[in-house]
């Protein structure tokens, strides 16, 4: 579920939208506007849902060259909540995340590569549980425009599957449980 980290997801995020001029963004984490979301199968027979409260990042997009686009992220691993405080625990020790030696999660995107209109697949190096891979975010353009405190906001959602072995995450959750999927959703204040 660490690979969640891949909060970092959020970096495809960024590179869709089409109609505004290339700006640099702040994820708006404050106002509570931005998410990252995992979830697992438990067992075979239910989802296990959680996320990852505490993150920062930013994100430049020009819809007229959204192959220059860019998105970083940080994720602080021991944020990572369950609804449960004991699998939380476990989560954090080393059979998962490895919060101790690895604190946080990184994501810094390499590529944009738009698939339709409002639609882009984001490339990044994803860095979780001290392993760099590099991962592919599908991501989706929600809107933009003025907000009602006379800022500009533009949002996007996105998603990725993770196998845990490829982050070195080996605790066996059985053959339903081998992958993780990330779920982001992120609005952005241009700066």
């Amino acid at each position: 579920m660490k690979k969640l980290i891949a909060g970092m997801a959020l970096s495809g995020l960024v590179a869709l939208s089409g109609g505004a001029q290339a700006a640099d963004y702040a994820i708006d984490k404050e106002g509570q506007h931005a998410f990252i979301n995992f979830k697992i199968s438990h067992l075979g027979y239910s989802w296990l849902y959680g996320g990852f409260n505490d993150f920062d990042g930013s994100f430049t997009w020009d819809a007229d060259k959204p192959e220059d686009s860019s998105v970083n992220v940080v994720i602080n691993t021991a944020s990572v909540d369950s609804n449960h405080a004991e699998r939380d625990k476990h989560l954090r020790s080393d059979d998962f995340l490895s919060v101790d030696e690895h604190p946080q999660a990184t994501f810094k995107s390499t590529g944009v590569e738009m698939t339709g209109e409002n639609t882009a697949n984001v490339t990044g190096d994803l860095t979780l549980n001290g392993v760099t891979r590099p991962v592919v975010l599908a991501a989706e353009f929600i809107g933009e425009g003025q907000d009602p405190w006379g800022g500009y906001r533009a949002g996007f959602a996105g998603s990725t599957t993770l196998k845990l072995k490829d982050f070195d995450i080996t605790k066996d959750l059985g053959p339903a449980s081998q992958e993780v999927e990330l779920i982001l959703s992120v609005e952005g204040i241009r700066q």
